[in-house]
């Protein structure tokens, strides 16, 4: 409830001089899920930005992830339940003190605006994508290692050998068709993270262990460290409760163990 309030007043962010590399684990399904997704429609974005047919084809093995993803439940079903609760949510700050009104309006209809673009588009939104037959075969061959090859799809390297202009072209059109989702799911992961504050935590000979009240069950763990630390954490729990195991890292060739040091970091509960 206070990290909430914090989030929609102008209270000022601390400053962090210190270059921090954070890592973030889902405690649900839900969030599993949105995590992915955003993860993926970032990575097709980026590889679309290239010019090379290798570059394309990232993208669009990306594209196929999403789909793969999209295929297995109803996901727009449940972003359209997590903007709702969200909305609600914010709603009951409408007449609390120190609320920076304007701001919250803005969230309150952002989320309005994407709601009614996900209703819009429709329970059927990728059922384009599903039918074209060409991204069916690109599929239906990247099951295979090294499947889509120039001799396995010979249609698929004449138009990665098209100007990087008409395969952007085709490519914005299908992500066109994501877009109502990936945007609400970019907001509603942005508003999970906004929605808590980091507070300086350790991890005693690199072990850290915290069990969370039901009022504070949380989504999505944040752990923030200096880019130059040589440990990572596992994370593994639930809902309410979770552990955290920092790892030494050595290098690419060497297992990494268990770091027997105090560790300082920074923890959200999102």
């Amino acid at each position: 409830m206070k990290s909430m309030i914090q989030a929609l007043t102008n209270a000022p962010q601390r400053d962090q001089a210190e270059e921090l590399v954070v890592y973030e684990q889902p405690l649900g399904e839900r969030m599993r899920t949105f995590l992915r997704l955003d993860f993926l429609h970032r990575q097709a974005l980026h590889h679309l930005e290239g010019s090379s047919g290798w570059s394309t084809r990232a993208a669009v093995q990306s594209l196929l992830d999403i789909l793969a993803i999209l295929n297995r439940g109803d996901v727009r079903g449940e972003v359209l339940k997590e903007l709702e609760r969200q909305s609600t949510a914010l709603d009951a700050y409408q007449t609390r003190p120190g609320v920076d009104a304007a701001r919250l309006n803005t969230l309150l209809a952002n989320i309005g605006s994407l709601r009614d673009a996900l209703n819009a588009a429709g329970p059927q939104f990728i059922q384009p994508l599903k039918e074209s037959e060409f991204l069916s075969a690109i599929k239906h061959r990247s099951a295979i290692p090294g499947g889509t090859c120039v001799f396995d799809l010979p249609e698929y390297n004449h138009w990665l050998n098209r100007p990087t202009q008409e395969r952007r072209r085709d490519f914005q059109v299908w992500m066109t068709l994501l877009r109502p989702l990936s945007e609400a799911v970019a907001e509603l992961l942005w508003l999970t993270r906004e929605g808590a504050r980091p507070r300086a935590e350790v991890a005693f000979r690199g072990m850290f262990q915290l069990a969370l009240a039901g009022s504070d069950a949380s989504n999505l763990l944040r752990i923030a460290l200096p880019a130059t630390s040589d440990v990572y954490p596992e994370i593994s729990g639930s809902h309410h409760r979770f552990t955290v195991r920092f790892m030494s890292w050595s290098d690419a060739l060497e297992r990494p163990v268990n770091s027997t040091a105090d560790t300082r970091f920074l923890l959200s509960c999102c």
